[in-house]
C-alpha cells in the first residue's frame, strides 16, 4: 500500500499549493487569515500521516503541539481584525 502513501501526500501537497496561492492573491485580509489556517490544519494532517508511516508516537506529540498554536495563532488575527474594523488598531 505504498503507492497510497504518494497519493495522500500528493493530495495533501496540492491543498497546500492552492492554500498558499490564496494567501498570495487573497483581496482581504480576512481571506488571507482563513488561508493560514488552512494551511495549518493541512499540516496536522501531514504530521499526523507521517506519524502513521513512520510508526512513532512523537509525531503525534508533535501535532498536538503545533495545532494548539495554530489555534492560538488564528485567535490572535481575529482578535487583531476585529480591532481593525472598529477603528481601534
Amino acid at each position: 500500500m505504498e503507492w497510497l502513501n504518494y497519493v495522500v501526500f500528493s493530495l495533501m501537497g496540492l491543498g497546500i499549493l492552492f492554500t498558499v496561492i490564496r494567501f498570495v492573491l487573497g483581496p482581504k485580509l480576512s481571506d488571507r487569515v482563513v488561508s493560514l489556517d488552512t494551511f495549518n490544519m493541512i499540516v496536522i494532517g501531514v504530521i499526523a500521516i507521517l506519524a502513521l508511516v513512520f510508526e512513532s508516537s512523537l509525531y503525534l506529540d508533535i501535532a498536538i503541539v503545533y495545532a494548539v498554536l495554530a489555534f492560538l495563532e488564528t485567535v490572535v488575527f481575529a482578535r487583531y481584525l476585529e480591532g481593525k474594523d472598529n477603528g481601534n488598531s
